[in-house]
């Protein structure tokens, strides 16, 4: 990534986010004019290949620029990289037709997709999806309900998990482009955090679209793959918000009067802050990590067929663990350290803990996702389902 790239979204998140943290906790009935401004700095869905006409960069760029992103909002930086999870989906595994139709778009337009997994009784368990797909001729005919999808109402197009007709076991991954008649957006959720995101709950009713718009494998497969990259990015979200929670801090300490000079003079002030950083610079390490393991299985020729094999990469799942799990304890100290204030809608504190708790929660909560890891990665092989 050229160091152009990251002062363009340093100025972004100093001109757009930096001014006024409470405008940002509002929700709103559009997309904020902010994601329009992103546009202009040219790097909107700056991880699309540059065949397609996206400027390629990688998991590790994305970290670096998602973790700046979220210093300003969280919710600002989830809107604009949870596409990832769908385009992921559709540029490994999708034909060449569907990634021109579709991926090309959004590289030109800087536009957004949606990915439609959970359902109200298939939320870790999508082994549960109700929602159907029926072949009928030449297309496919989905019907169901989805209950959480990020960028919806708003999105180019849906990458919909769904249930076979034919086969209960098998659960294929299909594109629906986001006008297509009995897509209906339910209600969009009142969240306590991330209030500049946009999340809707769809009712899908006999949806039609062509057959050649399945994805090639297991949607729920599929899934998994492409959770990898969105998750580390939600991760790295928590790094963003952490810092911004040390630096509130520490401007917080510098004139809040303690004994017989500031806080900042408090060694209790500085072990809490040293330990702050401590975090944040463990979370950063893991993440880079993480995000050089996906990078390395993207960068294969055989990359789809090596990601269908492995599925879920340990790195990113435990990234999402430790950085969910050490950016709300950066938060508590945090609020801690504003005595009553931090319990207040007068300092930005409240705000930034509601954001960095759903990094523990979305995308697998973290009990979830420990269970992933043991049955994955801590039973011996032999014992492995």
């Amino acid at each position: 990534m050229r160091a152009e790239d990251l002062k363009a979204v340093r100025r972004f998140v100093r001109d757009e986010l930096g001014a006024d943290e409470t405008r940002l906790d509002e929700l709103t009935e559009k997309p904020l004019e902010v994601y329009e401004k992103f546009r202009e700095t040219g790097l909107a869905n700056w991880w699309l290949p540059e065949e397609l006409g996206g400027r390629g960069l990688t998991l590790e760029d994305s970290v670096e620029i998602v973790n700046e992103l979220s210093y300003g909002d969280a919710g600002v930086a989830f809107t604009l990289f949870i596409s990832i999870l769908g385009t992921t989906m559709v540029q490994l595994y999708g034909s060449d037709e569907l990634k021109q139709r579709y991926l090309a778009p959004m590289a030109a337009g800087g536009t957004f997709c949606a990915s439609l997994g959970s359902e109200r009784t298939a939320g870790s368990e999508l082994g549960k999806i109700e929602t159907v797909v029926a072949k009928d001729g030449g297309d496919l005919v989905l019907n169901g309900e989805k209950f959480f999808s990020t960028n919806t109402d708003f999105a180019d197009f849906l990458v919909v998990i769904a249930r076979s007709a034919d086969d209960p076991e098998d659960y294929p991954a299909v594109v629906v482009p986001r006008g297509t008649p009995g897509v209906e957006i339910v209600k969009r959720w009142d969240v306590i955090g991330l209030r500049a995101s946009h999340t809707y709950q769809v009712s899908l009713k006999n949806v039609r679209v062509p057959a050649g718009n399945q994805l090639a494998g297991s949607g729920l497969r599929l899934l998994e793959i492409g959770l990898n990259a969105s998750r580390i990015l939600i991760a790295t979200t928590a790094l963003g918000i952490a810092r911004r929670i040390r630096d509130h801090c520490m401007n917080y300490a510098k004139t809040k009067p303690f004994r017989d000079g500031t806080l900042l003079e408090s060694p209790v002030f500085a072990q809490r802050l040293g330990q702050m950083e401590m975090q944040i610079d463990v979370m950063k390490s893991h993440l880079l990590r993480s995000a050089r393991d996906f990078d390395k299985i993207m960068a294969d020729p055989d990359a789809p067929a090596l990601f269908n094999r492995q599925g879920t990469v340990k790195s990113a799942l435990t990234a999402k663990m430790f950085c969910g799990q050490a950016g709300w304890d950066v938060a508590s100290v945090g609020s801690e350290m504003f005595g009553g204030l931090g319990y207040t809608h007068e300092m930005p504190i409240g705000k930034l803990m509601r954001d960095i708790r759903y990094v523990s929660i979305v995308e697998g909560g973290d009990d979830v996702l420990r269970e992933l890891v043991f049955g994955r990665y801590v039973v011996p092989v032999p014992r492995r389902t």
